[in-house]
């Protein structure tokens, strides 16, 4: 009688054995770089502007571990790369300048150099163009300097209290402006930072490239023109935080502009953000059906 060996083999690797080979790494990225959030948690990372660090920081090694099996499949048979070497190199040198320094720009954003150069090191470059995206999704999490942030953070400010108040008084509003500040009724309230600034900007260009990263649309029509569109909805999504606040504060006074439908204006923002992203991703893919149809009745 025949009989058919079976197939005892089940030493496939899975993500998690993967990351065990990995440990070692992980255990020197740890090292470096758990002072360093430490830090930021205590610091900056507390503050308003920068509350989306942790946030960023969380959704990378998501998208790092997501990735990961993709990333071993891709990079099974290729040698490592020796480019890996002097990105590795630079990304201690950035690190060491940045700690003993305090400069955040290099020691935070160290990291990424220092990811690119062990996944050319251990995998190649098959390996690094599969987590690409979490690698280049770190830069949002990287602290600017204060010197570029206050530059770039007074205009923007300036252009969402001017579109706020020319909706609110066009809508019926007795509202009025001084630079950042608006007054509406006997209220008078203070476009901050965290209202208006660059960081909420970045971290709705954040939102919307990791929505673009998730949906992973095949047309590069709607790839690129959603991406061109973040900066205007980002703009958008400000304005409306701002007169959400400044309704708040002159239906039910200052207290509640101040409490928690302040936070509450905060989800606001967010979600509107990500309606409109929706919204002109929907738009775009009617209108690229629509070009298509026309294409082929014309031809």
């Amino acid at each position: 009688m025949n009989t058919t060996p079976l197939n005892l083999d089940h030493t496939k690797p899975t993500v998690q054995t993967e990351l065990l080979n990995w440990l070692p790494v992980i255990i020197g990225l740890a090292v470096l770089y758990v002072p360093s959030l430490i830090d930021l948690f205590k610091g900056i990372w507390s503050s308003d502007e920068q509350l989306h660090g942790p946030i960023v920081l969380g959704i990378s090694l998501w998208l790092l571990y997501r990735n990961w099996a993709a990333m071993e499949l891709a990079a099974q048979g290729q040698r490592p790369s020796a480019w890996g070497w002097p990105i590795f190199v630079f990304g201690l040198l950035l690190y060491a300048l940045g700690r003993s320094q305090d400069i955040l720009l290099f020691e935070i954003g160290s990291v990424i150099w220092l990811l690119v150069g062990l996944l050319l090191l251990q995998r190649g470059t098959k390996a690094l163009k599969a987590q690409w995206f979490a690698l280049f999704f770190m830069i949002f999490m990287v602290p600017l300097p204060g010197a570029v942030v206050d530059t770039v953070t007074m205009p923007m400010k300036m252009a969402v209290s001017y579109a706020a108040e020319h909706v609110l008084f066009w809508a019926g509003y007795p509202i009025g402006r001084n630079g950042v500040v608006l007054q509406i009724g006997q209220y008078m309230l203070l476009v901050a930072d965290a209202c208006a600034g660059l960081h909420t900007l970045l971290t709705l260009e954040a939102l919307g490239l990791l929505y673009l990263n998730l949906v992973r649309r095949d047309s590069l029509f709607r790839n690129v023109g959603l991406a061109i569109l973040i900066v205007p909805i980002s703009f958008t999504a400000n304005v409306i935080r701002v007169m959400a606040l400044s309704l708040i504060t002159y239906h039910w006074g200052d207290a509640a502009g101040q409490g928690f439908l302040h936070g509450f204006a905060g989800m606001v923002l967010f979600l509107s953000a990500l309606l409109l992203i929706i919204g002109f991703d929907t738009l775009l893919h009617a209108f690229e059906n629509y070009r298509q149809r026309h294409s082929v009745k014309t031809s």
